[in-house]
């Protein structure tokens, strides 16, 4: 699945970090809030870093990259979204 087709797709497709991700690519920032803060592990710690970085909480985003595992993101928020969907479709 590509990242257009995950975008035009139902939500019923996806769970966890994916449905998170589609409710923030729908403009339904806190759906994807809530959804995040109930997903474990780094997935759910990597969305929940980028909502935070979209809600404009640096410090808290900074938190979550960390827990992600990953460094904090800078740059196009729309492009990192592109960025965290394509590489959880990938992995099936």
């Amino acid at each position: 699945m590509t990242v257009a087709e995950f975008a035009a797709a139902d939500s019923g497709e996806f769970t966890g970090a994916l449905l998170a991700l589609w409710w923030d690519g729908h403009g339904d920032w806190q759906k994807a809030h809530e959804i995040a803060q109930d997903v474990p592990g780094a997935d759910g710690a990597w969305v929940h870093a980028y909502l935070h970085r979209e809600e404009g909480d640096a410090g808290n985003a900074a938190y979550w990259y960390r827990r992600a595992g990953r460094g904090v993101a800078e740059g196009d928020l729309r492009r990192e979204w592109e960025d965290i969907v394509a590489e959880m479709l990938a992995r099936g």
